[in-house]
């Protein structure tokens, strides 16, 4: 039997590039159900969709001019959920397998090597694998449809494609961005953990409120983060330089472009606003935000920013550089350009659809994204049902940001039930 191995797909280039020995790009997305897990019931979920995903089952390999994804020679082991969140995935680790499966109590969590997927992607793996454990454990007939799929049926080549490719129209971006703002703070003592603040809310009310607004859940999330970074920025920085306050926002370029592919096709934009042009109101925070995503979240404005990733790669010079050349180019390319245009990432998987005879034993899905290589703090938000959590992560002491930002939606009238790792 042969091996199966995989290019990696645009997007997924950058990270074994820009990985070090204390940071990897890992996110995680869990389901918490109504009855506690069986972890012999799981392993048996995660062993019956080794076929239908298998560009998951995959470990990372160095060619000479590429990375690549081949098979995993082992199995995906479920563990039981040992420390916090988003543990350093060591580079030994993802040669091994570059996925793994969790549980605690009532919770199945999976995290991902981003070279794998992205956020979408790894949402229908996580509902899959969910609808496969409901199956065997209740016995319950289930609806397959685009977003939960059938784990006896044979993976789809669209499933497997660089969708990146298919959609650039070869015309590069030119970015012409200014460094933005920077949160600090002072780093967490324990080695490599990363302090989880979860608020849950009333899905419902947070669309009513943005909708007074007149503007998307993203869209109002986003103006409420860049209110809460103001106020910690002129706090320790002079008028004069004060630098732009951003947020970098995950686009799912499947809802641009016909796509149906697992793996990664995100790309991110970045919206803020500049405060030395004076003081901004929630109102006004709201309506820039949402006219600079129109401007910029197109489908021809993200043709462009597809083209500036895929346009190098079709570079015979490029190609043919072997491949410590290349991880050491992107790794500067990163560290010069990469973080210094946002001051925080948000990634939003909005509404996730699972079908009623899952739905039922689901209490809550959650997404949880690590910090950056040079960002202290993230926020990734999932809603399944009525019920929204936005994760804010960060790797510093620090929780001013949190405060503030959870204390603004209370303010306006949007209750949050904060839960947290930190004893």
């Amino acid at each position: 039997m042969n091996t199966k191995w995989f290019k990696l797909d645009t997007a997924g280039l950058i990270f074994p590039a820009i990985k070090r020995n204390n940071w990897i790009n890992v996110y995680r997305i869990s389901v918490t159900l109504t009855e506690d897990v069986d972890p012999e019931i799981l392993m048996t979920a995660v062993g019956n969709l080794k076929k239908r995903f298998p560009s998951f089952y995959v470990a990372l390999r160095h060619g000479f001019f590429w990375n690549y994804l081949e098979e995993a020679r082992v199995d995906v082991e479920v563990k039981e959920d040992y420390a916090y969140p988003l543990t350093h995935m060591s580079s030994k680790e993802v040669k091994r397998c570059a996925l793994r499966v969790f549980y605690h109590q009532k919770r199945i969590a999976v995290e991902f090597f981003h070279s794998i997927t992205d956020g979408e992607g790894a949402s229908i793996y996580v509902r899959s694998l969910t609808a496969e454990y409901v199956r065997l454990k209740y016995g319950e007939e289930i609806e397959y449809t685009a977003y939960v799929l059938n784990p006896s049926e044979r993976p789809k080549n669209y499933e497997l494609e660089d969708s990146f490719f298919k959609h650039t129209n070869g015309y590069a971006n030119k970015r012409n961005e200014k460094v933005a703002y920077r949160l600090h703070g002072t780093p967490l003592k324990e080695d490599g953990f990363l302090t989880l603040t979860t608020g849950v809310v009333d899905s419902d009310i947070l669309r009513k409120k943005a909708k007074e607004y007149d503007c998307t859940v993203t869209a109002f999330l986003t103006a409420l983060m860049i209110r809460a970074i103001i106020p910690i920025q002129e706090e320790e920085v002079p008028k004069k330089r004060r630098r732009p306050v951003v947020v970098s926002i995950a686009i799912n370029l499947r809802k641009l472009f016909p796509s149906r592919t697992l793996r990664n096709f995100v790309l991110a934009e970045n919206v803020g606003i500049d405060p030395k042009k004076g003081e901004y109101t929630l109102e006004e925070l709201t309506k820039s935000v949402t006219s600079q995503m129109a401007l910029k979240i197109s489908r021809q404005n993200m043709a462009s920013a597809i083209a500036s990733n895929v346009l190098p790669q079709q570079n015979l010079l490029v190609s043919l550089a072997p491949l410590p050349l290349k991880n050491l180019v992107m790794d500067m390319v990163y560290a010069s350009h990469g973080e210094k245009h946002a001051c925080i990432n948000i990634s939003n998987l909005g509404k996730v659809e699972i079908p009623e005879s899952v739905e039922k034993h689901v209490e809550r899905m959650e997404f949880i994204i690590g910090v950056q290589r040079t960002y202290p703090n993230n926020c990734s938000i999932a809603t399944v049902g009525n019920t929204t959590c936005i994760n804010m992560i960060r790797s510093i002491k620090e929780s001013e940001l949190e405060r503030r930002f959870f204390t603004s939606l209370v303010e306006l009238g949007i209750p949050v039930s904060i839960e947290t790792n930190r004893r």
